[in-house]
């Protein structure tokens, strides 16, 4: 089993990743972060929770009667690439890896698989 420290140091090793965070998805707090300086990883994270909440929110509400569960979610800037992929933890609730990738040298297909595999491990 991978533990959280180990985490975030693989998603950072991914091609072209910038900055990473693990948040708790119920409270909206930063569990562990390697975010950029004067970045502040606590509003960051209760951000990218609210952005999950109001996606689920939406898809629930176009699709009536249907069970909405996001498996990841991709964000593209003029800046990069922001991927989010949430998991069921032997922790306490709902965790979400957040990584920040650089446009131009990112792979999203790979930053995806590895993504995958890293969760896949921390939930083992």
């Amino acid at each position: 089993m991978l533990g959280i420290d180990g985490c975030l140091a693989e998603v950072m090793s991914i091609p072209g990743a910038l900055d990473a965070m693990l948040v708790d998805h119920t409270s909206g707090m930063a569990v562990a972060f390697s975010t950029a300086v004067g970045v502040d990883a606590d509003r960051s994270a209760a951000a990218l929770t609210e952005a999950l909440r109001a996606t689920t929110d939406g898809l629930a509400r176009t699709c009536p009667g249907d069970v909405v569960r996001i498996d990841d979610m991709l964000v593209t800037t003029d800046k990069g690439h922001h991927l989010l992929r949430l998991l069921e933890t032997v922790f306490e609730g709902p965790l979400v890896i957040y990584v920040r990738l650089d446009l131009e040298r990112s792979n999203l297909a790979l930053a995806r698989h590895r993504l995958r595999t890293i969760s896949s491990r921390l939930t083992a």
